[in-house]
C-alpha cells in the first residue's frame, strides 16, 4: 500500500503538522508521555512516577514499572512521599507488562543498569540513583528530594509557557 510509506515519511519529519511528537503542536496534540524505570517499581520509580502526576498534572502522562515487579509499594516509600503530600499507597508495583506500550517520548533509569528493563522510547536517560530500600528515614528523603528536583527539570521543558 502507498499510505504506510507516506505516513513513515510524514513521521520521520519531526516539523510535520501530522507528527504527534511535533515540538511545535505538541501542546495542541496528546500529553507528552513519560516511564519511569526500575527493577522492582517499589521505591525510585514509584517517587518519580507520582511527583511527574503532582507537579505535572495536564501536561505529561507518567507511568513506571519495574522489570522484577515486587507487587507491593514500599511502605518508606508511602511514607516519605505523604510528607510530600501525595498519597502513594494506592499504587501497586507494576511489571512492564501493565502499562502502556511505548514509544515514549522519554524513558528515565533509575540507575539499576543492566537489570534495568528496556521499553521503546524517543529519549533515554538513566538518573543513576541509589536504592534506598534499606536507607534510614532521613537519607531516604534525601533521594527522594533529588527525585522531585530531576523530575521538576524534566518537567520544565514542557511547563515553559
Amino acid at each position: 500500500m502507498i499510505v504506510e510509506p507516506a505516513i513513515a515519511v510524514q513521521c520521520a519529519n519531526p516539523y510535520n503538522p501530522y507528527n504527534p511528537y511535533n515540538p511545535l503542536t505538541r501542546s495542541i496534540a496528546v500529553p507528552p508521555k513519560i516511564i519511569f524505570l526500575c527493577t522492582e517499581n517499589s521505591n525510585r520509580s514509584q517517587m518519580a512516577e507520582a511527583f511527574a502526576r503532582l507537579h505535572g498534572a495536564g501536561v505529561v502522562e507518567a507511568w513506571s514499572a519495574g522489570s522484577k515487579a515486587s507487587g507491593k509499594v514500599n511502605p518508606k516509600a508511602v511514607a516519605a512521599m505523604a510528607e510530600k503530600g501525595y498519597d502513594l499507597s494506592s499504587h501497586r508495583s507494576q511489571s512492564t507488562d501493565e502499562v502502556p506500550p511505548g514509544p515514549y517520548d522519554v524513558v528515565i533509569t533509575m540507575g539499576c543498569g543492566d537489570a534495568c528493563p528496556w521499553i521503546a522510547g524517543h529519549e533515554r536517560q538513566d538518573w543513576g540513583l541509589p536504592d534506598p530500600r534499606d536507607m534510614d528515614p532521613q537519607a531516604y528523603g534525601r533521594v527522594r528530594d533529588e527525585i522531585e528536583a530531576r523530575v521538576l527539570r524534566l518537567l520544565g521543558r514542557w511547563q515553559q509557557a
